[in-house]
C-alpha cells in the first residue's frame, strides 16, 4: 500500500507523525501529515499493516520515566517501495494542567508525546536536529491542536535535504567513535567482528538516546553501511501475518541449508553483460521448494528478503543482470530470466565503475546495494539481516522468527536481556561490558596480538590530549574522522588479505577461527563473488602485524586480566586483598605510631632532665628517635 506523500511528492520525508499516550487505548497515533492511509483524514488512527509497531517504537517503553528522549527505529517498506524506512522521534512529557486547551480524554496528571519523522534517508543526526526545535516549540504552544507547525516542518525539510546526497559528514552528525571508544576501549573492536559474523547481538541500555546512538556508532565504522548498507534491514513481517509463511523449509538447520548457485561464463569482463545466461543445478536442495526464479536482492520483495536468504551458496550466490539493473532505474521488476549453473570453476564476474569514476558508487550486480570500487558497503543487512537500532516490546517474537537469520538490534526492556538463549551476544552499553555465552563463540572474537596492538592504537590516540577541554576532538589524530579512517584501513586489508592465493600468514592476524566463521558468512560470500577493481591498490595483510615484543606481552596480560573470568576474578582479589593491607596498614601504623610517639617523649623528656647543664645535648637527642619512626 501506497501512501499519498508517496505519490504526490517525492521528497526525502515522507511523513511527519505525532503519537500520543491514550489512557484506554495506550499508544496511538493522533496526527500524520500526509496521512499514513490514503483514505483517511489527518487525525486518523488507523496504519498500514506493515507498520503496526510504529507507535510503540515512537513512543518507548519506561518513557515516563524521563522528561525527553530521542529514538532511533526502523520500518519495513510498504508494498510499492523496496527500502527501508528510517524513522526519527523525538519524545516529551508535559504537565497536564500546564495546557491551555485540556482535551477531554486527558485523565493523567502528565501528558505524554512523540513527534516522528518518518524519511527514506538515514540522515539520523540531522533529522534529530532539526525535529527537537520543533518538537520544543509544539509543545511550547500547550495546545497540540495546533498543527500547522508540523505541516510546515514537513514542507521545510522536503525543501532543505531535496538533492542532499548521502556523503559527508552529515551522515554522522551526532555519532562519535570517539566517545564509543573512550568508553568501550578495545571492546569496539570485538563488536566490530561480531557485526562482521551476522551474529544476533542486542545493545541494552537506558533511555533509548544513549541506546540507538551507542548502536549506530558501531555502524558508522563500517564504510558506507549507514549510507547504502541498510536499505534491506528492516524485511520483516509483523507477528499477525508470521504464520503465512510457515511453508518455508524446516528451520532445524536454519542458516546451514543452501541452494548451490554460480555464476556462469562472462566472455570480456569490460562488455555490456546482457544476455547472461544461468541454468538451475541439477541437484537442487528440497529447501528451495517450487521457486524456479529468483529475483535480485535489489528488487526482492518483503516476503522474499525475509525468506529466501537460506536458498545462498557457500561460494558463489545468485547474480543481478544488467536488464535488471534497469529496470531497477526505471521502478520495474523482473525475474531471471533464466535459473543458474553449478558447474565448478566459474569465473566470477568483475563489478562496473561508477559512472563519476573510481570515487563513484554503482549498484551491486549480486548485494544489489550501492557499492563503491571496493565492494563496500559489505551485504551484512540483507537476506533476513536485521538493523533494528530500537526494538519494542511487541517486536519480541523476531528474536526466535525462522525468517530472521540474524539481528542487530537495541532495547531497553529487561525482558529481551534476561532471554540470553535468543542472542548470542548481549552487549550492555552502561558496563561496557560484551556477554557472549557460547564459549567457542568467545574463542572466535578472542583478539590476536596484530588485533590488540591495532586497538591499543586507537586507545593511546583517542586518550592523548583530552585534557584540553578546546582542543579536545577538533584534531585529524584521534577525531572522529580519523577513527573511522582507521577501521577502513583495517576492513579493506583484511578483504585484500582474502583474495591472495597464499594467505594463511596473512590471515592468522586476523585470528584463524574467526576467518574460518567469517568465510562462511553471507556478507563474504557476496563480496568474494565479484571483483572489485579498487582492492588492486589494497596492500594485504594485517596493519599491526610484525614480530612479537615485550610490549605485547604486557599488552596481552592486561587484556587477559581485564576481559577473562578468571582475570576479573583475580582482579577484584587483588583490589580486595590491597584494600584490606592499606587498611590494616594504617590501623598498625595509627597503633605504632602512637607507641612511637610516646616513646619519643618519655626519651625525650628524659634525656632533657640528663641534659640540663648542657642544652646542646637536649637539640640533637630526639634525632635517634625519629629515624625510627615509619
Amino acid at each position: 500500500m501506497e501512501s499519498q506523500g508517496r505519490d504526490e511528492v517525492k521528497g526525502s520525508v515522507l511523513h511527519i507523525v505525532v503519537v500520543g499516550f491514550h489512557h484506554k487505548k495506550g499508544c496511538q497515533v493522533e496526527f500524520s501529515y500526509p496521512p499514513l492511509m490514503p483514505d483517511e483524514g489527518h487525525d486518523s488512527n488507523l496504519l498500514p499493516e506493515e507498520w503496526k509497531y510504529l507507535p510503540f517504537l515512537a513512543l518507548p517503553d519506561g518513557a515516563h520515566n524521563y522528561q525527553e528522549d530521542t529514538v532511533y527505529f526502523h520500518l519495513p517498506p510498504l508494498g510499492g517501495d523496496m527500502k527501508c524506512v528510517y524513522g526519527v522521534s523525538c519524545y516529551r512529557q508535559i504537565e497536564a494542567k500546564a495546557l491551555k486547551v485540556r482535551q477531554a480524554d486527558v485523565t493523567r496528571e502528565t501528558v505524554q508525546k512523540s513527534v516522528c519523522v518518518l524519511s527514506r534517508v538515514p540522515l539520523y543526526g540531522l533529522l534529530q536536529a532539526k525535529l527537537q526545535l520543533i518538537t520544543h516549540a509544539y509543545f511550547e504552544e500547550k495546545d497540540f491542536s495546533q498543527i500547522s507547525i508540523l505541516k510546515e516542518l514537513y514542507e521545510h525539510m522536503n525543501g532543505s535535504l531535496r538533492g542532499s546526497t548521502l556523503e559527508g559528514s552529515q551522515v554522522y552528525l551526532g555519532l562519535s567513535p570517539r566517545d564509543l571508544i573512550l568508553h568501550f576501549q578495545h571492546k569496539v573492536l570485538i563488536l566490530f567482528k561480531l557485526i562482521l559474523l551476522e551474529k544476533k547481538v542486542l545493545f541494552y541500555v537506558s533511555p533509548v538516546n544513549r541506546l540507538v546512538g551507542a548502536l549506530m556508532t558501531v555502524l558508522s565504522l563500517f564504510p558506507g553501511m549507514i549510507e547504502h548498507g541498510l536499505v534491506d534491514s528492516s524485511h520483516y513481517k509483523p507477528k499477525s501475518s508470521v504464520s503465512d509463511d510457515l511453508s518455508l523449509p524446516e528451520s532445524g538447520s536454519g542458516a546451514e541449508e543452501f541452494v548451490s548457485v554460480s555464476v556462469t561464463d562472462i566472455a570480456h569482463a569490460n562488455m555490456d553483460l546482457e544476455g547472461v545466461e544461468a541454468t538451475q543445478p541439477a541437484g537442487e536442495s528440497p529447501s528451495s521448494g517450487n521457486s524456479n526464479h529468483l529475483k535480485p536482492p535489489s528488487h526482492a520483495s518483503p516476503e522474499s528478503s525475509e525468506s529466501d536468504w537460506e536458498t545462498l551458496d557457500p561460494s558463489v550466490l545468485e547474480e543481478a543482470g544488467p536488464k535488471e539493473a534497469a529496470a531497477a532505474a526505471g521502478g520495474g521488476e523482473l525475474e531471471l530470466p533464466d535459473a543458474f549453473d553449478s558447474k565448478p570453476g566459474t569465473p566470477i564476474t568483475v563489478q562496473p565503475l561508477g559512472v563519476s569514476g573510481q570515487g563513484g558508487v554503482t549498484q551491486g550486480l549480486v548485494s544489489g546495494l550501492e557499492e563503491d570500487q571496493y565492494g563496500l558497503p559489505l551485504a551484512i543487512f540483507t537476506k533476513g539481516y536485521l538493523c533494528l537500532p530500537y526494538m519494542a516490546l511487541q517486536q519480541h517474537h523476531l528474536l526466535s522468527d525462522v525468517t530472521v537469520r540474524g539481528f542487530v538490534a537495541g532495547a531497553t526492556n529487561i525482558l529481551f536481556r534476561q532471554q540470553r538463549h535468543l542472542s548470542d551476544a548481549i552487549v550492555e552499553v552502561e558496563e561496557a561490558r560484551i556477554q557472549i555465552q557460547d564459549p567457542e563463540l568467545r574463542k572466535i572474537l578472542s583478539l590476536t596480538t596484530a588485533d590488540l596492538r591495532f586497538a591499543d592504537y586507537l586507545v593511546k590516540h583517542v586518550t592523548e590530549n583530552r585534557d584540553d577541554v578546546f582542543l579536545d576532538g577538533t584534531g585529524w589524530e584521534g577525531g572522529d574522522e580519523w577513527i573511522r579512517a582507521q577501521f577502513t584501513l583495517y576492513l579493506h586489508s583484511l578483504l585484500s588479505s582474502a583474495l591472495q592465493p597464499d594467505n594463511e600468514r596473512l590471515l592468522a592476524d586476523y585470528g584463524v577461527p574467526f576467518i574460518g566463521a567469517w568465510k562462511n558468512t553471507h556478507n563474504f560470500r557476496v563480496w568474494f563473488s565479484n571483483k572489485h577493481p579498487g582492492m588492486t591498490a589494497i596492500t594485504p595483510g594485517h596493519p599491526f602485524q610484525g614480530q612479537y615484543s615485550v610490549a605485547d606481552v604486557k599488552l596481552r596480560l592486561s587484556h587477559s586480566v581485564q576481559n577473562s573470568e578468571r582475570g576479573k576474578k583475580i582482579g577484584n582479589a587483588m583490589i580486595t586483598t590491597s584494600r584490606s593491607v592499606v587498611q590494616t596498614g594504617k590501623a598498625v601504623g595509627q597503633s605504632v605510631g602512637g607507641a612511637l610517639t610516646s616513646a619519643k617523649s618519655a626519651m625525650s623528656s628524659w634525656f632533657s632532665t640528663l641534659a640540663q647543664p648542657a642544652p646542646v645535648a637536649s637539640s640533637s637527642a630526639p634525632e635517634p628517635a625519629s629515624e625510627v619512626k615509619p
